[in-house]
């Protein structure tokens, strides 16, 4: 029986490993350098730890560790706690709380990795002793200035991550969208409804602080349906999936509903705070883009093709039928809908640009 991890676990362990492996290779590079610009040249031996086969273990094991900690920490919890800082706040108190972090770490590994070198017990008088010698050591000086250079990496690497998007950032290190590639995605354009009278109804400002409450309500259903964010576009977002994700279980339309019902969970909280509740209506197609990276100053992935122009058009046609979803007959096809979903077709419709009419269902929950 084979273990299937939610789309949310997969995509917090991609975002969490890398930590794990920053954190391994800046020790092995820390150790490799000192190795080479120092030797054997330390005047006070007895509290450096020599490095053996098994230290060297252990060492890695708990640089990875540690690494791994941190970016579970990063993630699942400060990155919540610091949301509404700057970026520069963000860092200065994360690192306020990483040094105090380090340093009970710090009181945990060295007593087991000095034990080790002497094959001794932990709690041998000996071990301690060095330990003290270590607190006020160049050695001691020059650990913490690895940890620091490994945390400030691990930091900005989080920062970056969460501005310009994971996996965004993954494609553009591994270069995988460097040459354009051919990819068959699904598509959703969401738009809230009623925009322009309720920005004119709250001012920008207010209507800014409104839209980024939207779409931080959207998050959970997007993540747990295997959703990827293309663009914000005013107050439009585009929602894409790799075809096979975004049928798999039928999760394009399913995080369709699962955003409208964490919407409607706040319905009373953004009545109460802006005297509206905003809704939003969905058009959905799939078909083939090209994908690439794109731009001199400023590089971005973009998806180019004729899927993306009907799509928007499909989402435009949602008031003139009254309802807050449509697809197109293509993507229906494809899907295997549970029964408490009814698809009804709305009649063909001619769309802008396109030669061929293009049939159009709705679905019922």
């Amino acid at each position: 029986m084979s273990l299937q991890l939610s789309s949310k676990t997969r995509r917090n362990l991609t975002r969490i490993i890398p930590f794990g492996i920053i954190w391994l290779v800046s020790g092995w590079v820390f150790w490799i350098v000192e190795q080479a610009a120092v030797g054997n040249s330390y005047q006070d031996q007895s509290s450096r730890i020599t490095m053996n086969f098994e230290v060297f273990l252990f060492s890695s094991a708990a640089l990875m560790i540690v690494g791994l900690l941190i970016g579970t920490i990063e993630l699942i919890y400060l990155n919540q706690v610091f949301s509404k800082k700057s970026f520069t706040k963000k860092i200065v108190y994360k690192t306020i709380f990483y040094i105090l972090l380090l340093l009970i770490i710090t009181f945990i590994t060295y007593p087991i990795a000095k034990s080790l070198e002497l094959d001794i017990s932990i709690f041998d008088p000996r071990v301690w002793h060095m330990f003290g010698d270590y607190l006020t050591s160049i050695t001691h000086l020059s650990t913490d200035i690895q940890l620091a250079t490994s945390l400030l990496v691990s930091l900005f690497y989080s920062e970056i991550s969460e501005n310009i998007g994971h996996g965004v950032l993954m494609n553009f290190f591994t270069g995988k969208y460097h040459t354009p590639t051919e990819e068959l995605r699904i598509f959703m354009f969401s738009d809230m409804k009623s925009s322009t009278a309720i920005a004119e109804q709250l001012g920008h400002i207010k209507y800014f602080e409104l839209l980024k409450e939207y779409y931080a309500d959207f998050t959970e259903a997007i993540i747990q349906h295997s959703g990827e964010i293309y663009q914000y576009v005013g107050d439009e977002i585009i929602i894409s999936w790799r075809y096979e994700d975004g049928i798999a279980n039928n999760n394009c339309i399913k995080c369709f509903f699962a955003m409208k019902k964490d919407l409607q969970k706040r319905t009373e909280w953004y009545s109460t705070n802006y005297g509206i509740a905003p809704t939003f209506k969905a058009g959905f197609h799939f078909g083939k883009v090209t994908t690439g990276e794109i731009g001199v100053l400023k590089k971005e992935i973009i998806f180019t093709g004729d899927v993306l122009n009907t799509t928007a058009r499909i989402q435009g046609l949602c008031n003139q039928y009254n309802v807050d979803i449509l697809i197109s007959r293509d993507l229906c096809q494809s899907l295997l809908l549970e029964p408490e979903f009814r698809m009804q077709s709305l009649g063909r419709k001619e769309l802008k640009g396109k030669e061929q009419d293009l049939e159009l269902f709705t679905v019922i929950d």
